[in-house]
């Protein structure tokens, strides 16, 4: 049961999956959590180098497409400001929003990642829909709400 909440690959910034390593693991898409993965929690903005990185991957060839837990007014702002499609209040740990998110994208689960910052939603979640998961590192890890943070002892736990 633990070894469900593993990710398949763990990787520091969002910056590593690069074209072809993506292609090496099978995966043409990717679907993206927003909040600590690709910026701050309290940023509208990307953080360094995210905006490229979405640059070179959608000039891949390679889908992407946003799935977050947030509210869909603040999520949908930030996936404008980076040219990306959205779906929000993706009840994450629950597998809707990842397979809601790839029938709005026409992405097949097997050529088609999740990469998220966080076990016990975006992992989780990623697992439950048949995806190769990504754990990131959180980006500022200490601007989420309390909910969030409360998770990350466990989280740690688990990965060690």
């Amino acid at each position: 049961m633990l070894g469900f909440l593993a990710p398949h690959h763990r990787i520091a910034s969002v910056q590593e999956l690069t074209p072809e390593r993506l292609r090496g693991l099978g995966l043409e898409n990717l679907l993206l959590d927003a909040d600590c993965t690709l910026k701050r929690y309290r940023s509208e903005q990307p953080a360094p180098g995210v905006a490229e990185w979405i640059k070179t991957l959608r000039q891949a060839g390679i889908g992407l497409c946003l799935v977050s837990n947030g509210l869909g007014e603040r999520i949908g702002q930030f996936a404008e400001r980076v040219g990306l499609p959205f779906v929000a209040r993706a009840l994450k740990p629950l597998p809707l929003g990842c397979r809601r998110a790839m029938r709005k994208m026409g992405f097949r689960r097997e050529s088609t990642g999740m990469v998220g910052d966080q076990l016990f939603a975006d992992i989780l979640a990623g697992r439950l829909a048949g995806l190769k998961t990504f754990l990131v590192d959180p980006i500022h890890p200490e601007e989420e709400p309390w909910f969030t943070r409360l998770k990350r002892g466990p989280e740690r736990w688990l990965l060690r």
